[in-house]
């Protein structure tokens, strides 16, 4: 007799019902331990510029290391060669240090960038990742200025349709309505 449990998707572990299996479970630590020292030295000052902003969480997942406030604000991604750091503001930004541009959501604009040294941690990418934090804001109810997206097209309120304007009785044509109450008269038919 096989006991209550499930396969686990990742590692392919059979984990019975009630036993405790967290295979994901990563660190900051974890997933920095085997960068170069110039890539750790990056990473240090990274989380420094961050940490100086204020009240966030920063926490490791999966393959990457998030810090949010409400929501993610970036993240970076440790990779042999160099740290792969996905900044989330309202706008995307054009500057020669973005290698990518990616719209995750209506309100978030993801921009990529690629950082090999710690030197590279500093304005405009610093500027980027505060701009981020403050959008960020859970606390504000209007997002800051800094992030308020130009060339927004307004949105009209359509114009009321006159009566009877709309869809179009075709004959032979059946509506959903009617296609609805066919097939319940069929049931009652059929009983």
């Amino acid at each position: 007799m096989k006991k209550a449990g499930h396969e686990c998707y990742h590692c392919k572990q059979w984990v019975n019902e009630g036993d405790p299996h967290d295979c994901w479970t990563t660190t900051e630590s974890a997933l920095t331990r085997e960068l170069s020292d110039d890539l750790q030295d990056a990473y240090a000052r990274l989380r420094e510029t961050a940490v100086e902003f204020g009240e966030q969480r920063v926490y490791a997942s999966h393959k990457s290391i998030m810090f949010s406030r409400k929501a993610c604000y970036f993240f970076v991604r440790p990779r042999k060669s160099h740290l792969e750091l996905v900044v989330f503001l309202g706008r995307p930004i054009k500057a020669p240090q973005i290698r990518r541009v990616e719209k995750p959501s209506k309100a978030k604009v993801a921009n990529i960038i690629r950082i090999t040294h710690r030197d590279e941690v500093e304005a405009p990418i610093t500027d980027w990742l505060r701009e981020a934090y403050d959008y960020a804001a859970p606390d504000l109810k209007v997002r800051p200025a800094s992030a308020a997206q130009p060339d927004l097209k307004v949105r009209r309120t359509p114009k009321p349709k006159p009566a009877g304007v709309g869809r179009v009785f075709r004959p032979g044509k059946t509506t959903t309505a009617r296609r609805r109450s066919a097939r319940a008269r069929t049931r009652r038919a059929r009983r």
